[in-house]
């Protein structure tokens, strides 16, 4: 894909830049075309050796591919998903790249696959701007909550799903009945189906799933946050607490379920080095864990992009931008150096990375692991990273709000960013007048422009054509 296609990045470690335009090029190249056998229309992001469509991997890719500037719709993979909804409301987790079956197995039987089509269409929304696009979704999100009360609501107000639909890979679960992570999630989709129906304007949708959401939050409190550990747990069939720390409890803190108290102590445990704290974040399970592996042996230790990114999110919820964005690029360097390695061996990107050196996470417990150029999770790092935290830009098109946080004053910005009948251009620069921002835009906009460390924040009307304004004149 040409250059001139998507939005340009800069900043000041090159290889960052360089990084995400090899992103878009090898999303390029593993672009799909639909068959008559599978019954995709249209066209998707692919890996080598594929052979799912998966609801999982195609929620997450669609968090980079709205920065495409709508040369790869973020669409069509989620659409798929819907078109195959069932009569009973169910959208099956997975779906044959062969013929289009869904995909269930003895210990998935009902294809359960992490709930985050609402979480997704919010962020939809307010990068591509289309209220159309949510009062179509709905009723089929409606029809699909309904089919997960049906299937997997318990009489203690928690979900049941097996451990094989959590995408945890070959960590020991065998006695979890009510997982934090799918309990979380569905808390999380609950909580931006509200926000859809306030954005709809329709106060009954909005006062429905806040009350369901309100409803997860209180029991996943009450019954999976264990006081003495300061950490949330699953739970067996019997509503005890499981004792096994897991990464994925932190889908919890994106949910926004702990109060600041709990949520200072979670992070406090990111931040350990006998706990989530390695410098690779994060892996996995903790450090502290019997099943942890400096090799990463798949999911016991390996750290993956997509759990960093959930985590990421789940820091700037809490108003830690500048431990998130530590995070991201301290990620992305072991990205970089398994991608680069100090050998005569070519790198590429992996499922999975080792917690504490560079090189992907290995083991011989899930067949094919880890899957090469998996960009469904990569791009996550890549591109959605580097343009939201690293960078630091969050961009809001209904509102007409483009709003920059940064640490400290770097040279960084953002080039051609579609924004749908919108082309903008921002960029910080040090000049023989101090720090400038130089903007460029086709249409009026309000661009917010903070700095924490020098404790400035401003908010001015962007007209359309070119300006710039001083950093110290603030």
């Amino acid at each position: 894909m040409s250059k001139d296609l998507v939005p340009f990045v800069h900043f000041y470690d090159q290889d960052f830049v360089d990084m995400y335009d090899r992103s878009w090029v090898w999303i390029d190249e593993l672009w799909r075309e639909g068959s008559k056998e599978n019954q995709f229309s249209g066209s998707y992001l692919s890996y080598p050796d594929q052979k799912y469509f998966s609801q999982y991997l195609s929620s997450f890719s669609s968090l980079f591919l709205v920065y495409s500037n709508q040369n790869h719709s973020p669409f069509a993979m989620l659409d798929y998903f819907y078109t195959r909804q069932e009569e009973s409301g169910a959208i099956r987790g997975e779906y044959s790249i062969e013929d289009g079956r869904p995909v269930l197995t003895e210990e998935n039987p009902e294809g359960f696959s992490p709930p985050l089509f609402a979480y997704v269409e919010y962020i939809f929304y307010h990068k591509v701007g289309n209220k159309k696009r949510l009062r179509d979704v709905v009723p089929i999100l409606e029809r699909y909550f309904a089919w997960l009360e049906e299937t997997a609501l318990q009489e203690n107000g928690l979900y049941h799903v097996p451990t094989e639909a959590c995408q945890t890979g070959n960590i020991p679960r065998s006695e979890t009945f009510y997982p934090v992570d799918f309990n979380s999630q569905l808390a999380l989709s609950a909580l931006y189906m509200s926000a859809i129906g306030d954005i709809l304007n329709d106060k009954e949708i909005s006062f429905r799933y806040k009350r369901l959401y309100f409803s997860l939050k209180t029991r996943i409190n009450a019954h999976m946050w264990d006081d003495e550990d300061r950490f949330y747990y699953d739970l067996d069939k019997d509503g005890q607490r499981i004792k096994s720390k897991l990464l994925v409890s932190y889908w919890a803190m994106l949910a926004e379920i702990p109060n600041d108290e709990r949520a200072t102590y979670l992070i406090e445990q990111l931040q350990d080095p006998n706990e989530f704290g390695t410098e690779n974040p994060f892996p996995a399970v903790p450090v502290s864990s019997p099943c942890y592996s400096e090799e990463g042996n798949g999911h016991c230790g390996g750290v993956f992009s997509v759990h960093t990114y959930m985590v990421v999110k789940a820091l700037e919820r809490y108003n830690h931008f500048i431990y998130a964005r530590e995070c991201a690029i301290r990620h992305m360097y072991f990205l970089l150096d398994t991608l680069h390695p100090d050998t005569d061996q070519i790198g590429d990107l992996w499922e999975a990375y080792l917690p504490n050196k560079e090189g992907p996470s290995k083991t011989d417990e899930i067949e094919g692991f880890p899957r090469r150029r998996l960009m469904h999770y990569a791009g996550l790092a890549t591109i959605t990273l580097m343009i939201e935290n690293i960078i630091g830009l969050d961009i809001s098109l209904p509102r007409k709000t483009v709003d920059w946080v940064m640490p400290s004053l770097e040279v960084m910005g953002i080039e051609n960013l579609s924004l749908k009948r919108n082309t903008i251009t921002i960029l910080s620069n040090k000049t023989d007048r101090g720090w400038e921002i130089r903007l460029e835009s086709e249409k009026l906009y309000y661009f917010t422009i903070e700095v924490l460390n020098e404790k400035k924040k401003k908010t001015l009307p962007i007209p359309s054509g070119k300006c710039s304004m001083l950093i110290d004149k603030m």
